[in-house]
């Protein structure tokens, strides 16, 4: 593992992308699957039916393909040209990711009891705040395992990132062990740690989140 401690300071530095790619990738995804989750449910015809084209299309691509459109296929429609890579990382995560989380939303919104909707519009409430105020908080609270599962995919998820030229955790990796061929099982399983060290640091506040409002209910 000397080589790991050596270059501990790059090590550092490309799980801080990692965590980079993660974190805005994550945030980007839970508002965008929001939105798809709710066209799907909403009254407007035309918006269900992307929300569920847009759903059908991304899960059954392969993340890596997203990545091939986002780096490869849109900067000869001179889009994406100029932006940083990290950015293009982030764009392919959300994207992918969404789909997921919008899954994950709309079955907590189908398990909001349906007498719920129809009280709201009863006194008055757009689909809007219905969905705001009354469906959408109740069913955070209850897809917070599944939504966690969809981020710590996530989590893993970001290592593809390595084939794009996103000096990430699994980037450092392949540089490191091209370097030291004869240390590279004690450089697996440093990295492999620090995968796992953010996986069950999600997994932890996941399962706090979780607790936390099932008491409160």
């Amino acid at each position: 593992m000397e080589a790991v401690f050596s270059n501990f300071d790059l090590v550092l530095r490309a799980f801080w992308v990692t965590l980079q790619l993660l974190v805005y990738s994550a945030l980007a995804s839970l508002v965008l699957g929001t939105f798809l989750a709710a066209m799907r449910v909403g009254p407007i015809a035309v918006l269900r039916r992307f929300g569920s084209l847009y759903v059908s299309i991304v899960r059954n691509t392969p993340l890596l393909v997203v990545f091939i459109f986002i780096f490869n296929a849109l900067p000869t429609l001179d889009l994406f040209v100029d932006t940083p890579f990290l950015v293009k990382g982030v764009v392919a995560l959300t994207i992918y990711t969404s789909a997921f989380v919008c899954e994950a939303i709309r079955s907590g919104i189908n398990a909001v009891s349906l007498g719920q909707a129809e009280a709201a519009r009863a006194v008055g409430l757009t689909f809007t705040q219905t969905m705001t105020q009354v469906i959408l908080p109740q069913s955070f609270r209850a897809v917070v395992p599944p939504l966690a599962s969809v981020l710590i995919a996530l989590a893993k998820n970001t290592s593809v990132a390595a084939a794009f030229g996103i000096l990430e955790a699994t980037a450092r990796m392949r540089s490191l062990t091209n370097d030291n061929a004869d240390q590279r099982t004690g450089i697996f399983i440093c990295f492999a740690i620090g995968y796992i060290i953010i996986v069950e640091v999600m997994s932890a506040g996941a399962f706090s989140l979780e607790r936390r409002w099932r008491v409160a209910r």
